[in-house]
Parts: C-alpha cells; structure tokens; sequence
C-alpha cells in the first residue's frame, strides 16, 4: 500500500495563503494503471471526524468540500506529488491535514502536517 509523506503547513492569519505538498512512496501518477483510485487532501480538526477536502483523479477531475470551494486548489505532478493551494484561510480550516488515496480500505495515514488558522 502506497504511503504519504506532507509537508507546507504552518500557522497564518486569517486571510492568509498556504501550499501544502505531499510526496507518494511510488511513482503512481505515471499512469492511470498506477493510480485506479483518486487521490485527495483529508483533514481533521481537534474532536471532529477527519473529512474529505479535496481530490482528483487520473483524469484531472477534482472534486472540493462546499466549505472550500473556490478558496482551495487541489493538483499533482505526473510523477508522485499532490498539492493543496489555499487562500482565503479561515479559523475554520485549522486541522491536521493528510494525503490519501480516496476510497473505503485505505488506513496507511501518515503524520499529516499541521494547518493553524488565527490572528
């Protein structure tokens, strides 16, 4: 099973930017035989459930939580690195963020990189 490694998170105030990066243990984004599922930014925030925030697949479709639709941009190379652009940051986006492959059995989570979000 392919694990992730993040990194970019930090602290910033309200309004602010951050680009988070995750790396895949193998080059999985060469060819869609590589990569069958989507692949996508989770979050979870201190007491909630870790949620989807972002995703896209072999195909370049995404997909984006309400919460961060047009303030979030989700992309990847074509060799094994995902990105999370945000902007616009809020309060509310603070959580430890993790790279995943979108679907029900995966649970290789990594240590995630942590977002603060406050003035």
């Amino acid at each position: 099973q392919v694990n992730f490694v993040e990194s970019g998170g930090g602290w910033v105030q309200p309004g602010g930017s951050l680009r988070l990066s995750c790396a895949a243990s193998k080059n999985m984004f060469i060819t869609s035989a590589a990569n069958p599922f989507p692949t996508g930014w989770y979050r979870q925030a201190p007491g909630k459930q870790r949620e989807l925030v972002a995703s896209i697949n072999s195909d370049g479709e995404t997909y984006y939580a309400e919460a961060v639709k047009g303030r979030f941009t989700i992309s990847r190379d074509k060799i094994k690195r995902m990105f999370l652009q945000m902007t616009d940051l809020k309060p509310e986006d603070t959580a430890l963020y993790y790279c995943a492959e979108v679907h029900a059995h995966f649970n290789n989570w990594g240590q995630g990189t942590q977002v603060t979000v406050s003035s």
